[in-house]
């Protein structure tokens, strides 16, 4: 279903509003480059600033010009179980294929708690459901044994992008879940590993500007072929780093605007440019990967 280099798609912003004409462009570059899979409006798409109305036009924006060439998988977690019923309910009519869904951060729930909202979720909208653990930001981490239960329980829970960091919870997932339930790596420095462990693939936030040699990497390491996907990591590996320098997605929307001439580097409050540290390490990884020259 989900597999290879699926990018968590920048939103492009300018004069303070969407760029459509920038985001089809963009959108249209990520196809022809390779990537396998689209993610609109996840944290990469600073979900977070922008108003409902807006997250859904960029999502139906991104369905629209994929045009059934790839799967969308919309991001539509919140803190609200009844606000991420809502959410999921307005990406399926969006003509999304799945939903990237966080859990509720914040609120801090327990693990009957997390179960509780994705059941709730489920019992709303039949749409596929890929879990976004990301505790370092939610600071509400999915524990293993509820990822096993979740996917057990729930037929439409088919899938995790994991960017816990924690390597043994692949064995974990697949042990307990089977080796159909589809682990996606949510952390591009890990991708080799994680695919070695079981993995399928990466959302990632290295695609939107290298699709794809992305899309490289991950074909290697799905053919078994670690040799060639080691030599394009130590290419990627230097932007891997630089994209994470400053605050995310600062740094990834400054090196688009160094390789794609109509894509903006504007951001929302609170988030602000890169540092100026920050913007020499992507331009020297940029170089490091042969995407500018020096």
């Amino acid at each position: 279903m989900f597999s290879g280099s699926i990018p968590a798609l920048v939103t492009p912003f300018r004069d303070g509003g969407f760029d459509e004409g920038a985001y089809r462009d963009f959108v249209e570059w990520q196809l022809t480059e390779g990537s396998s899979a689209l993610v609109p409006c996840g944290t990469t798409g600073e979900s977070a600033t922008l108003s409902f109305e807006e997250h859904f036009r960029v999502v139906r924006t991104c369905v629209d010009q994929v045009a059934g060439r790839v799967p969308v998988i919309a991001g539509a977690g919140s803190n609200d179980t009844r606000v991420a019923v809502q959410n999921i309910q307005a990406a399926r009519a969006a003509g999304a294929d799945a939903v990237l869904m966080v859990p509720p951060y914040y609120n801090r729930p327990n693990q009957a708690g997390i179960f509780a909202h994705f059941g709730a979720i489920v019992a709303a909208c039949d749409l596929p459901i890929v879990l976004y653990n990301v505790p370092g930001r939610t600071v509400t981490d999915i524990a293993a044994e509820t990822v096993v239960r979740l996917a057990t329980a729930f037929p439409s829970v088919v899938a995790i992008k994991d960017a816990t960091g924690d390597l043994p919870r692949v064995s974990m997932h697949r042990a307990g879940a089977g080796a159909d339930f589809i682990q996606l790596s949510g952390n591009d420095d890990m991708a080799i590993a994680f695919n070695a462990m079981g993995g399928r693939g990466c959302i990632s936030v290295t695609a939107n500007v290298a699709p794809r040699l992305c899309a490289e990497l991950q074909a290697a390491t799905l053919a078994g072929d670690y040799a060639t996907a080691l030599t394009i990591n130590d290419r990627l590996y230097p932007l891997h780093a630089a994209l994470f320098s400053d605050a995310s997605p600062g740094p990834a929307k400054y090196a688009l605007s160094r390789i794609r001439p109509k894509m903006a580097a504007d951001l929302r409050l609170p988030m602000t440019a890169p540092s100026p540290e920050s913007r020499d390490a992507v331009d020297a990884a940029l170089q490091h990967a042969g995407l500018i020259q020096s």
